[in-house]
This record gives C-alpha cells, structure tokens and sequence, in this order.
C-alpha cells in the first residue's frame, strides 16, 4: 500500500511537473513572429542558394564594368583574385551574362579547330542547364547560332538556330577556351579564338558584342553569410517570374519581408533574426557538405562527388520528375561551385575530397603527396586545384593554384604517371610539380578530366588519395 502510494505520489508530481512546463512553454505573439520569420528564412536560404550564387557573380561582373548581353572574360588563367566558387584556373573563361527581358538573345560559339575549342553551359539564373556547348553539346563542335527565347515567347523562331525555351529572362553562359600549354603565345591564341564568341539581340549586329576583361581585378562571387543574402534573394525575386514548383515558397518569403512588387526593408530586429537564421542555414548545408563524401566515388578512397543522383539529374531536366526537387542537394552544390552542365560526364567530369587517406581534414600547414596514374582517361586534360575550404574560393595570396596536364613545365615519370606535392613550402627539386597552401587554414582539392572517357566511368582508371608527407 505504501509503494503504490508512492508510485501515485510520484506520477502527480511528474504530471504537475510537465502542466508547468507547458504553461512555460507558450509563446507570447511577437515570440511566434519571431520564431517563424527564423524558421523560414533558414528554409529560404536553402531554396534561394543558386540564385543568391548568380546574383552575386552577376554583381560582380557589374562591379568590373560589365553589363547583361556582354561577355566578361580573363584574359589569363585565373589568380585568387577571382573569388568565384571552385574556378578552373588552367583554362580561359568567358562568361555572357545574358537578358531576355526585351526579347529573345543569340549567341554564336565559333567552331573547334585543330588547336582550339570552346566548351561550356547555358545555365538560366536559377543554374539549370538549358544546353551544354561543344563536341559533347548541341553544336558537336562545329559551332553555331544558339538562340535564347524568353518566359513565355510565343513566336516562331527563324531557322538557322539552336533554340533554347529560357524559365527565366536572365541567366548566364559559362564558356572555356582551352589552350595547348601555358606559354604566352597559346594562351593569348586561346583568348583570339574565344573572343570569336558574339552575344547580339536577335536582328542585332553580331559586331556589336562588348567584351569585358576581369584578369587581375576583384571579383568576389562568394556567398555571403549575413543579413545581405536576403538582399541579392530579393533582387532575384523582383527580377524573375515566379516558378510553379515554386510559388510555395511565396508565403514563407513574405513572412521575411520579400514579396515582389514591393521593397525590402527589415527593421533592426528582423535583420538580427535573419542574420542568425543565414548562419545556421550555412551551418546545415556545410554538414551536408561533408556526409555526401561517405559514399566515396572510388571504392576505399576519399574522392566523391557530395551532390545526390537526384538533385544531379534535376539540374540537367529542370527537375521534371514530378517526385523529386533536390533541394539540399542543390543547396550542398551552389554554396561550393556554379553552373551546371546539362549531361554531367559527357564534356566535364569533377571529384572534390577534403580529407587524406587516413580520413582527417587536409590541413594547410601540412604536406601531401599524390601520384596521378598514368593514362587518364581524358580526350583533352586533367587538372588538380587547391580551394579555401571555408569558401570554396582560390586560396587567396597563393602564387600558384592548381596543376594540369596541359603544363609542359609539370615532369612526369617514366611510366607516365604525374607525382604531385601540396604544402606551404616545396620539396627540393619538385617545384615543377608542386601546389602551394596557406599554413592558416585547412582546403579541398578539385579533380578535373575534360573530355572523360568511359574507361573512367567502368572504374578502369582509379586516382588514389593524397598521403601525408611527415
């Protein structure tokens, strides 16, 4: 008798216990607010990343002088002044930034020759690629007319094109000029064949294409992790016409202050709310980020690509299965890159790895060793670079970024096989072969085969890890 009374004493007093809590628990008006606007806009910043993404480099080409309907261009290889998202800096890059709000854009890609070829991705602004470029594009490397048409075009279009159906007015082209080697006189004759490139209002004068050269100036394209994210999802919010897929996302944007047709004004209070939701948002992506590595690409290694199938093969299909949007994973791949091509594998193909072989982050102050085997199985080249792992961005300061095959000064060894060193200081005697980082901070490293044989999709070939050097 005595336990049982215990027993009921014990349960009335966990009941009284939980009713107080409850009754603690409830929320006053303006804690509901405030709890929703953080809640969505933590939701927001996952949906909105690649069009934040494009704003941002849209921001910078216009901070270097360009405008919509032109090309910004490097007229080297990239140095970390361009603080774009994981750039390849053994290439020439030209990107028109194109606007079809007053009507429907061509631009033509000249055809491949004996020594050069353009390769490349129409994107729209939200970074789904409308069509790739080059011997594994539309075109096969012959060149053409690509014509871009837009939301809602309901005219016919003249023959003599490609066409595109834009879900977007503005978007973006990203387009690589590949050189044989890095001497001055291939490289200026990449930037020659590039510059054939025109971007023209259809009717236009195809002459009447601006080129804008970014080489060597501040170009800063890397997410911002403040208040001013919601800034640039504004901007993109009043610029472009709402999705079907997306109109849920209507309700929760007004809940933040973005609602088009009208101005983005948070006061003091909702600025701090969104300045805590940006952060952790950041936070859920980055630790997406790294589990995507836990299925690696080749079995036993740290190589993967931290992307989902699905979120993949929606990029390439304006995400048309009707179960599937991707979001996360879409959020994981523009907070660390831009652009999508169309067919990931037929014209490029990326591996990122954060890690060793022994699985712990690469750090900068350590050195690394890896030997690239021999026969990559690639139609043009292969390239190693070294990025900041808190932006994804070239380490800034380094004097040199990356590697590639299409280096004469890179030695190979007798079997054909490439031995590459990471650290802040070179071994002696392998300065040829060696990629400095920055002794301050940990980094990621960025494989890339341009022209992937299919030998490197049956696992034929296999890239092992970097090992320490202690």
């Amino acid at each position: 008798m005595k336990a049982k009374a215990i027993v009921i004493l014990t349960l009335s007093s966990a009941l009284a216990a939980l009713g107080s809590t409850a009754r603690a628990e409830t929320f006053t008006e303006e804690q509901l607010v405030e709890r929703s606007i953080q809640r969505r806009a933590v939701e927001a910043v996952i949906w909105g990343m690649p069009t934040v993404n494009y704003e941002r480099m849209l921001q910078a080409a216009t901070e270097n002088g360009a405008k919509l309907n032109q090309v910004v261009y490097w007229s080297r290889p990239v140095n970390s002044k361009n603080q774009t998202l994981t750039p390849n800096p053994d290439t020439i890059y030209l990107n028109p930034f194109y606007d079809t709000s007053k009507g429907p854009v061509v631009v033509e890609i000249p055809p491949r020759d004996e020594d050069h070829v353009i390769v490349g991705t129409f994107d729209v602004s939200w970074q789904n690629a409308l069509m790739d470029v080059g011997p594994a594009g539309e075109d096969k490397g012959k060149g053409a007319k690509y014509l871009i048409l837009p939301p809602g075009y309901k005219e016919k279009a003249p023959e003599g094109y490609i066409v595109m159906q834009s879900e977007t007015y503005r978007g973006f082209v990203i387009l690589r000029s590949n050189f044989k080697s890095r001497s001055d006189a291939d490289i200026k004759s990449a930037v020659d064949h590039g510059k054939k490139v025109k971007v023209y209002p259809l009717g236009g004068d195809p002459d009447s294409t601006v080129f804008v050269d970014a080489y060597d100036k501040a170009f800063d394209a890397t997410i911002p992790y403040d208040a001013s994210f919601f800034e640039l999802l504004d901007r993109f919010v009043q610029a472009e016409p709402w999705l079907t897929r997306d109109k849920v996302m209507i309700d929760s944007l007004k809940t933040i202050g973005i609602e088009k047709g009208k101005s983005f004004k948070p006061d003091a209070k909702t600025k701090s709310i969104l300045e805590g939701a940006v952060k952790e948002a950041h936070e859920v992506i980055a630790l997406k980020y790294e589990r995507g590595f836990e299925t690696p690409f080749f079995a036993g290694t740290q190589w993967g690509l931290p992307v989902p199938k699905e979120t993949v093969a929606g990029l390439g299909s304006m995400f048309a299965d009707p179960n599937e949007y991707g979001l996360d994973g879409r959020a994981v791949m523009y907070h660390m890159a831009y652009f999508s091509p169309k067919v990931l594998g037929a014209g490029q193909f990326y591996l990122i790895n954060t890690n060793d072989g022994a699985g712990k982050p690469l750090d900068g102050g350590k050195s690394y060793h890896l030997t690239v085997p021999a026969n990559a199985p690639t139609e043009q080249y292969w390239s190693l670079t070294l990025y900041d792992r808190e932006t994804h961005a070239l380490i800034v300061g380094m004097p040199r970024p990356s590697l590639a095959s299409n280096d004469a000064k890179v030695v190979k060894n007798a079997d054909g096989s490439t031995d590459v060193y990471f650290g802040p200081s070179a071994p002696a005697g392998k300065e040829s072969n060696w990629v400095p980082t920055d002794p301050k901070g940990r980094f990621e490293v960025l494989f890339r085969l341009y022209g992937p044989k299919k030998e490197f999709f049956e696992m034929k070939w296999k890239l092992p890890d970097l090992g320490e050097v202690k």
